[in-house]
């Protein structure tokens, strides 16, 4: 067989190959089509859903939200837990400072809506959803802005204010001048947490149930000065405002100054407790004989100035029912709700009380007495000891004169 024949057949073999590749393909492309053409025809035949209008909703949507913050003032505090004004002004501020933009479809004054219907009413994801005519992934998006949002803000609006001795001490003759460094009263509350199972036995104390040891301090406004959260149930309260003290950037009191605290904490620079073991509660000189001593002297009008921080506790889970239960977030969005909530408290603060402040005769008349079993393990200062027991004897001193003048 010669060259030109093996070159023929060559030829002819590789041009069958190429028809037959050909072939396949066209067929391959033939089945593809008739696959796609009975997928739109059943589409076709199969009944189309119809949604409602956009436009619709967004005018039902806008209607609700206009009657929530520019209607009556009893509506915006009960719906959003602050005045018109307030409310207003608070979204102006995240605005202008950036931490808080309007999207295309939502505004900051909606965002801040939905966020304190999640806190302020206890109200779940598909709640907020439904009433607001959101999809979950959008009320999650923004919930989450605006804690974190808050959470920045309160960086500014928790501090201590001032270092001046308050009006409530200087106006009135049973402080003044024995309290003229007292800037506020500090404590512990628990507040409800969801935790998972591993590690519920460390955040179950005194409740039957889980909860966080959040430290705060407050000044005789009610409001909140250092606010710590976190840490677990079953930590006392001493351990914790050891930490308060240690962390860089914790609590810091000036030279000079100090809080009230109850019997629970140790006698140290910047902390003065009662004294233990002697009558204490306003409730226990209720229909009784008056103060008998200097230490039961001192401790009745401690009590009077310490209750502040009562009231702000009150306060605070009065206006967020969030933390009347456990919450459905995960533990580190939990602590920071507590920073946010006590931030929009001293916000709201900032502009005068409302319905949710309660005045001390009202808050003396349902006051509660303590149940505290454990002590501050941390030795008393002698020096700040010494200081309470010379104003206990001024106090003292002071009130047998008063009544010798009376008589």
């Amino acid at each position: 067989m010669d060259q030109r024949t093996l070159c023929l057949q060559y030829y002819m073999h590789y041009y069958h190959y190429y028809m037959w590749r050909r072939r396949l393909l066209a067929a391959i492309i033939v089945c593809l089509g008739m696959y796609w053409y009975k997928i739109n025809v059943r589409k076709r035949k199969r009944k189309s859903i119809t949604y409602a209008p956009m436009f619709e909703r967004d005018v039902e949507r806008m209607s609700r939200l206009n009657r929530m913050y520019y209607g009556t003032e009893a509506n915006c505090i009960s719906e959003l837990r602050m005045r018109k004004f307030v409310f207003h002004k608070l979204c102006a501020n995240l605005r202008r400072r950036g931490l808080l933009v309007d999207t295309f479809h939502v505004t900051v004054e909606e965002q801040v809506a939905m966020f304190i219907h999640v806190v302020g009413h206890n109200w779940k994801n598909r709640s907020i959803g439904f009433e607001f005519y959101r999809s979950g992934e959008t009320v999650s998006r923004y919930f989450n802005a605006v804690l974190d949002a808050l959470c920045l803000l309160a960086r500014d609006v928790i501090c201590i204010r001032t270092i001046e001795t308050h009006s409530k001490i200087t106006s009135s003759s049973r402080f003044h001048p024995y309290f003229e460094g007292c800037i506020g009263a500090l404590d512990g509350t628990h507040i409800p947490a969801c935790v998972p199972i591993h590690m519920q036995d460390r955040f179950r104390g005194r409740k039957s149930f889980p909860t966080q040891n959040v430290l705060a301090a407050v000044d005789f406004d009610l409001r909140f000065t250092y606010v710590l959260a976190g840490w677990e149930g079953s930590a006392h309260d001493s351990y914790v405002l050891q930490d308060a003290l240690s962390r860089p950037n914790g609590l810091k009191i000036p030279e000079g100054k100090y809080f009230l605290a109850d019997a629970g904490y140790a006698a140290r620079p910047g902390i003065l407790p009662p004294y233990r073991g002697v009558r204490y509660h306003l409730k226990e000189y209720r229909g009784s004989r008056e103060p008998e001593n200097p230490r039961e002297l001192f401790s009745h009008r401690h009590s009077s100035l310490r209750t502040t921080v009562e009231r702000a506790f009150g306060t605070l889970k009065n206006r967020f029912k969030i933390f009347a239960s456990q919450p459905f977030f995960p533990l580190k969005t939990q602590v920071k709700i507590v920073f946010a909530c006590c931030a929009l408290h001293n916000w709201i603060l900032d502009d005068g009380p409302d319905e949710y402040v309660y005045d001390d005769s009202t808050w003396y008349s349902a006051l509660p007495r303590s149940r505290r079993h454990r002590r501050d393990v941390y030795q008393e200062s002698q020096a700040w000891a010494h200081k309470r027991d010379v104003l206990a004897q001024k106090m003292w001193e002071d009130n047998l004169a008063a009544q010798d003048q009376d008589v």
